[in-house]
């Protein structure tokens, strides 16, 4: 992971940014790596535990919904059996994972670090995004798996795998967004974080992640598509990694918007509560 953070860093000189960004995109690369390197310090596993967690979830879905409820699905290009059950719930769970981690921890990444809100010279905004572009990173791992496994069970890599940037973009500027959101309100509202867990857990069972698609009735389908950003990202992915062809541009699109909005609406509002930070705590 420490590896992905430093090669980062070296699209410098492509990229037309001027020194003050280059010092705040620095700066933010030190804390990620800060922030990955003390996560599971002095462990056995190091930063290998991100996926036996993902890996540990997969296996109870993939117990609970294909073995003990005989949920079926079939995918073009891979055996119609439980393991091919589990890599289309693997493909769907890695974002939420690195969504729901990321966001969790940026509603209190504020009020976690009052001695640097204090300083007056340190970029606030780099907060929120830290443990947002930490767990990302830590879900790569487990992006790698499923390449890797669904490579052995179909025979082939899909070259569709070089258009997972197109999705990566919303899915982090949605979580930034909505991170910025979180972890300005929390500053002056504690029981965002708590209220928040809630809403995950009810938001999850609303997106398509361990049932298809097809489960959810005609009428409330597009509703759920439509309205739900993560429900496109999660296709999206699976579409990518598994299908080898992206059958849900008009969504992907629709949530790229969205994530755009939400995006700069979640940076406005931390930045006009942003001043009475250091007043609070």
């Amino acid at each position: 992971m420490k590896a992905v953070v430093r090669k980062a860093g070296r699209v410098r000189r492509w990229l037309p940014v001027n020194d003050l960004w280059w010092a705040k995109l620095d700066l933010l690369r030190t804390l990620v790596r800060r922030d990955l390197e003390a996560r599971y310090k002095g462990s056995v596993l190091g930063n290998f535990w991100p996926l036996v967690n993902q890996l540990s979830q997969l296996l109870i879905y993939t117990y609970v919904f294909s073995i003990v409820l005989q949920v079926k699905l079939t995918l073009k290009g891979l055996p119609a059996n439980n393991i091919t059950y589990g890599l289309w719930l693997f493909a769907g769970l890695l974002p939420w994972i690195a969504f729901t981690s990321g966001l969790t921890q940026a509603a209190s990444s504020v009020v976690g670090q009052p001695n640097l809100v204090k300083k007056v010279v340190f970029p606030l905004a780099l907060l929120p995004l830290v443990p947002i572009l930490s767990a990302f990173i830590e879900s790569s791992l487990g992006l790698m798996a499923l390449i890797v496994l669904v490579a052995v069970s179909s025979g082939t890599l899909h070259t569709t795998l070089a258009l997972l940037p197109l999705i990566w973009l919303p899915q982090l500027l949605l979580t930034a967004g909505l991170g910025y959101l979180v972890a300005g309100l929390t500053v002056f509202l504690r029981d965002i974080p708590q209220t928040l867990g809630v809403i995950l857990n009810l938001w999850f069972y609303v997106t398509p992640i361990i049932y298809p698609a097809s489960a959810i009735p005609e009428k409330w389908r597009g509703w759920v598509f439509w309205l739900n950003p993560m429900t496109a990202i999660a296709e999206v992915y699976r579409d990518l990694v598994l299908v080898g062809e992206i059958k849900h541009w008009g969504e992907w699109s629709v949530v790229a918007m969205v994530s755009l909005v939400v995006f700069f609406a979640g940076l406005s509002l931390y930045k006009r509560l942003r001043p009475a930070f250091a007043d609070v705590l």
